[in-house]
């Protein structure tokens, strides 16, 4: 397990074109109720917010996890970071997991999900990448939607109608993810962009929180806290509470306001 970055109440970041981006997030991670180790890792950290679900033992899958936000973690202090750069730092994670102790001949590896604040035609963007079955979650307006494609047997299920969405959360494979970062292969991520909206929230997290609770729930508990801790922290404790089977890792992240820049305005600065 390992943490980069936990909460922050506020802070802006200023974008090259002078754009101000307000940001407030609580980033929260837990062994469960039914595992001896944390395999989960965490970075959040502007202009990156990423989990990591480790697997193949204890030892390697946490070596896993760690590889890969450490290196996303690399890019903190940005104003952005580009697709292109997200995929340079998850072939260069495959490679530190190579050389790390304790990773067995078969290789180690995990999932990775997240946002990276970037732009887009000038305007500000999160681009949401992911490989494996953690997930990112908009709420916006009182809607839920899930932006990203799980990578595993039941959703190529789902996708070829072959099962319900319903059926695909109590599947006995429901584990069983079809792309992941390490085994020695080379990352293959999927990325999707859209736009950064004053008053959005996004959730980023393991499937360990959404193992134990259903999208409607979700939503429910992200509606009910205003500020990140709280939602945090109310969705950890629902996770726990319906059971905790795995690792459970959560972020929550607010965009509280975004000032347009002023004509001529050049600043690559974090703030």
């Amino acid at each position: 397990m390992t943490q980069i970055g936990h909460g922050n109440p506020g802070t802006t970041v200023t974008l090259p074109n002078g754009t101000e981006v307000t940001l407030a997030w609580a980033a929260l991670t837990d062994t469960g109720l039914r595992r001896e180790v944390n395999e989960d890792s965490f970075v959040a950290r502007p202009p990156v917010f990423a989990v990591a679900d480790g697997m193949g033992g204890h030892a390697a899958g946490d070596f896993a996890s760690a590889a890969v936000v450490t290196r996303l973690a690399e890019h903190g202090g940005r104003s952005t970071v580009r697709p292109a750069e997200i995929g340079r730092s998850l072939t260069a994670a495959v490679g530190d997991m190579e050389r790390s102790i304790g990773v067995t001949d078969e290789g180690s590896g995990t999932t990775v999900t997240g946002v990276a604040l970037m732009t887009d035609e000038g305007a500000p963007a999160w681009s949401v990448f992911n490989i494996g079955d953690s997930r990112v979650y908009r709420l916006l307006e009182g809607e839920l939607e899930q932006l990203t494609v799980d990578h595993s047997i039941v959703q190529e299920l789902v996708d070829a109608g072959h099962i319900t969405q319903e059926e695909a959360e109590v599947h006995p494979h429901s584990n069983v993810i079809t792309r992941a970062v390490g085994f020695h292969e080379t990352p293959v991520p999927d990325y999707r962009t859209v736009p950064v909206v004053e008053g959005m929230r996004l959730l980023v997290c393991s499937d360990g929180l959404t193992k134990e609770l259903t999208p409607y729930g979700i939503r429910h508990f992200l509606l009910g806290s205003p500020k990140p801790e709280a939602a945090a922290r109310a969705l950890m404790d629902a996770a726990l509470g319906n059971g905790g089977r795995d690792n459970v890792t959560v972020v929550v992240l607010d965009v509280l306001r975004i000032r347009a820049g002023e004509p001529g305005d050049e600043s690559p600065a974090a703030g």
